[in-house]
């Protein structure tokens, strides 16, 4: 066989073994393309093989096109096959973003507004426990325990959540998909909230909060995967993150009614609990009005159920031809490198292949620092916080509502600012200003109760902190662990993340009533706010930037090794930061980690430099 014969055709498994390498140890931090460098009629030739085999012969003029986009999208200008109407479309996605089809965003919005389980115990913490014969008061024989006993119903939600229903999201939608799988979550979103309403005693109370928490976590474990996967690459997280807008219009919604009952007299406990099963309904109801995922149809070869919705998720048939022709490249690399296997199998290799490895390091990094800022004390007991501080209980419930809004109205500047500045940078710039904040109004406790600045002062450092919350640690954590798992490890993946989130907010919840009374409000949240200087280091040094890249090319991101990636920040970004921010230096240059111009199309046909030399 000639050289030149040899440089034409590759050898594939020469070619799969530099993938498999890449996959586990990408040293070179180069951003792979699966159809980079594959000769034009080779790749033609591959399309038609696709459409034949999985019923699409009809739909291959669009494949054809599709395919020789994604091997070179930077280079789309060029390509003589597309008319002006295609290239405009494709223009389109930089120059338009945002104008995708009202499925798309009915699917994500549907599917995040259904968020709004945890708020009415806020304000039924003010009474339910002297209802059930858990009273607190000081001096009480009983007031310690009881404290643990209104813990443990609080963080019960978390407890089945990471025990279980986030566990079962793998399962669940390998049997069901993506909408099964969401369905069932807003069935146990329903019932046990009306349950929770109707409990006459705490261990009753305390049952309906644990099936409450099976939903919570299937919930929180699909829908941003279900996002995630419906979306393109380029306004993902804007639109994933709507799973926290809405969670925060949750946290408003819930709020208020707390406040519009709190006056309804002894049951107004109940209303508070039970008002949640208000948005069980529709999203209970819409689900199967919405698209599948078209990665999780690809991942069953349902092709032809994947074509129709890839369909309804795009505005044109070539936008969906080529994003499905690039899922099933990647998805093929992924089937011989990672594999399947069993759930059990799943889950050991998330520990054990080092481009999940790293992939579960990252996700439970930002999971987990969701409850280190300490978010989750005013979340779960802003109205104990406000009560403690001096407020009336009708004045705490109305601050509550402000902690509502100002999560609410400052979740809206992360919808643009994720996909532009960035997760990392998003994390990078909120947690030292929520450390300073949270100190703050720690430090408001030491002002004299008879001091008419010290209820607002401390109201305002919290309201501060909200703010700084919603935009950053509040979006980026269920975004980014529903982005950096393969999809054959997604949902593993993805319960995994959610687990450690919940699982960290059940300790919280636990152990708040007690902290805060042993350690005081002083301690309790000077504690909270050195938690968030440790999370934004842990974020500084393993959490690797996904903006903007497809689920596929996040695959080489994290193929890079976590030393290599924690070197390049302490030896090259952080020296930039000093130079460029502090000693305001404009010369300063950042050198990147990853090389993208291999999928940004800037190497026009051929085989690669590193293609040739396996030649």
């Amino acid at each position: 066989m000639s050289k030149q014969h040899v440089l034409e055709k590759g050898s594939d498994q020469q070619v799969e073994q530099v993938q498999r390498e890449d996959l586990a140890h990408n040293l070179s931090a180069r951003i792979q393309n699966p159809l980079h460098g594959i000769p034009k009629a080779t790749l033609l030739q591959q399309v038609d093989d696709f459409v034949e085999r999985n019923g699409l012969a009809e739909h291959a003029d669009a494949f054809r096109k599709g395919a020789l986009i994604a091997q070179s999208p930077g280079d789309f200008e060029d390509l003589a096959e597309l008319n002006a109407d295609e290239k405009n479309w494709i223009r389109m996605e930089k120059t338009h973003k945002w104008k995708n089809p009202f499925a798309m965003y009915f699917t994500v919005i549907l599917c995040s507004v259904g968020e709004w389980d945890q708020t009415g115990s806020n304000g039924a913490n003010l009474s339910f426990g002297e209802a059930l014969g858990l009273p607190t008061g000081e001096g009480h024989p009983d007031a310690s325990k009881n404290e643990w006993i209104i813990g443990f119903i609080n963080a019960a939600p978390y407890i089945a959540s990471a025990g279980l229903g986030c566990w079962l999201c793998d399962p669940v939608n390998n049997w069901l998909g993506r909408r099964g799988a969401i369905f069932i979550s807003a069935v146990f979103c329903l019932f046990p909230v009306i349950g929770q309403g109707l409990a006459q005693t705490w261990v009753q109370l305390a049952i309906c909060r644990l099936l409450l928490g099976i939903g919570m976590g299937m919930k929180a474990s699909s829908i941003p995967i279900f996002a995630a996967e419906n979306t393109p690459a380029s306004i993902r997280g804007g639109l994933v993150m709507s799973w926290q807008l809405w969670t925060a219009f949750g946290i408003l919604l819930g709020t208020a009614a707390n406040l519009v009952f709190y006056n309804v007299g002894k049951n107004a406990w109940r209303l508070q609990l039970g008002s949640a099963f208000v948005p069980a309904i529709p999203l209970l109801i819409g689900v199967y009005f919405c698209p599948e995922s078209p990665r999780w149809l690809m991942k069953k070869a349902r092709y032809t159920q994947a074509w129709a919705s890839f369909n309804r998720l795009r505005n044109t048939p070539l936008q969906a031809a080529r994003d499905m022709y690039s899922v099933h490249c990647q998805l093929e690399i992924e089937r011989k490198i990672i594999g399947e296997g069993s759930f059990f199998s799943r889950f050991v290799e998330l520990f054990t292949t080092p481009r999940l490895r790293r992939a579960t390091l990252a996700s439970g990094v930002v999971m987990l620092a969701q409850q280190m800022c300490g978010i989750n004390i005013i979340a779960f007991y802003s109205s104990s916080v406000f009560s403690s501080a001096g407020y009336s209980n009708r004045d705490a419930l109305l601050c509550s509502f402000g902690f509502g809004l100002t999560q609410f109205i400052f979740a809206f500047p992360a919808v643009w600012t994720i996909d532009t500045f960035g997760r990392r940078n998003l994390l990078l710039f909120t947690f030292p200003n929520m450390a300073w904040t949270l100190l703050a109004a720690g430090l408001c406790f030491l002002i004299p109760e008879g001091s008419a600045a010290r209820v607002p002062l401390i109201a305002l450092f919290i309201f501060m902190f909200s703010c700084f919350y919603a935009p950053g640690e509040g979006p980026v954590p269920f975004t980014y662990s529903a982005e950096v798992f393969p999809i054959s490890h997604r949902e593993v993946g993805m319960a995994w993340a959610v687990s450690v989130c919940l699982g960290f907010a059940a300790v919280l919840s636990i152990t708040w009533p007690r902290m805060s009374t042993a350690m005081t409000s002083v301690g309790a949240f000077g504690f909270y706010a050195g938690l968030n200087v440790t999370a934004m280091v842990l974020i500084f040094f393993l959490c690797p930037e996904t903006k903007q890249r497809t689920l596929e090319e996040l695959d080489y991101v994290f193929a890079v090794p976590m030393s290599k990636h924690a070197s390049y920040q302490l030896h090259n970004s952080l020296p930039y930061f000093i130079q460029r921010y502090i000693f305001r230096n404009k010369n300063a240059v950042l050198k990147p980690l990853y090389d993208f111009d291999e999928v940004e199309g800037r190497h026009q046909g051929g085989y690669t430099e590193e293609k040739r030399d396996l030649a």
